[in-house]
């Protein structure tokens, strides 16, 4: 090998061990709460988000400040769901199938996938991201019989912005069909303070009502914070637009929610003081004040996927000054 080859054998080496100092330096595996791994994954200008599994329970801007709630009461010990961040809801969304409540998706132990397969999309990253994977599992197929392939690459943009990007493949010898959403629990001020826009004149499901249809007639909505203790707002909004704001008066900022393959929207706050008497034992008393979550879901007209299809679903979400 000549002079030539020798330099380029050498450049070689050197960027691959510039890229794995810089993979390492976004990329750190500890030990979480209960000992379980958590992720944290970081840019260079100190944002981060981390990552329980497939579940992010932080996202923080380049001020450390949280963007993403976590209960006071959230138990970290699987097969328990981790309340709080955002939960996957998959292959089933709430109870509208014969699987326990959201699937089981959010309680399985994820893989880091790496390489992982080619992603394209319009969606610049900064590089601070991860690619995940889950397989069925032998468990899994009794009680939901059919052989499925789930990709998750979380990722920060270039300005901050976390995006979820989905991927489910059928790897069965037949099809299936499946429900599904994303729950990001948002951390705001007050939930007095807060409205959520882009829903007006939609039809939507009232959870609290057997899934009773209304249509909206509010140009946001609103919660009140003297409210019945034992008061939980639910909606499922259908055929939802792709962009949808969450404005928090008091900390002057908007929450941006994108969604791509979603054609479904839920908000929900769990409104209520004595949270034991309505099962949510991992909420804290005052948490309700502190979140409201507003879902992207595949819900109405459910995923259908033939032997060797994929489904592809975009959750984008960035904070923006109150205009």
């Amino acid at each position: 090998m000549g002079n030539k080859g020798n330099l380029i054998l050498l450049w070689a080496m050197l960027v691959g061990v510039v890229a794995m100092a810089r993979e390492h330096r976004l990329f750190e595996r500890t030990k979480g709460i209960s000992g379980l791994e958590k992720i944290i994954i970081r840019d260079g200008h100190g944002r981060s988000f981390e990552l329980y599994g497939g579940q992010v329970t932080s996202w923080k801007n380049e001020k450390g400040e949280e963007l993403i709630f976590m209960s006071r009461k959230a138990i970290f010990k699987p097969p328990k769901a981790i309340r709080g961040g955002i939960p996957i809801l998959f292959p089933q969304y709430s109870n509208t199938g014969p699987l326990p409540s959201h699937g089981f998706a959010r309680n399985r132990f994820w893989k880091v996938e790496a390489p992982p397969p080619p992603l394209p999309s319009s969606h610049h990253s900064s590089g601070a991201l991860i690619d995940l994977i889950l397989t069925s599992s032998q468990d899994d197929l009794k009680i939901w019989p059919h052989k499925f392939i789930y990709r998750l690459r979380v990722a920060l943009g270039h300005r901050g912005d976390l995006t979820l990007t989905s991927r489910v493949g059928n790897t069965d010898v037949k099809p299936f069909n499946c429900t599904f959403a994303l729950h990001p629990y948002f951390s705001i001020s007050d939930i007095s303070q807060i409205q959520v826009e882009g829903l007006h004149g939609l039809d939507y499901l009232d959870q609290q009502k057997n899934r009773t249809r209304f249509t909206d007639h509010d140009k946001a909505i609103t919660f009140n914070s003297q409210v019945s203790s034992s008061f939980n707002s639910l909606m499922l909004y259908l055929n939802s637009p792709n962009k949808i704001r969450i404005v928090d008066h008091k900390k002057k900022k908007t929450i941006v929610v994108h969604k791509e393959g979603q054609a479904d929207a839920d908000y929900d706050n769990a409104i209520c003081s004595g949270v034991e008497s309505m099962g949510v034992s991992d909420l804290g008393d005052e948490d309700y004040m502190r979140f409201v979550a507003v879902e992207s879901a595949a819900v109405k007209k459910p995923i259908i996927l033939k032997p060797g299809q994929e489904w592809k679903g975009v959750l984008q979400v960035s904070v923006v000054p109150l205009s």
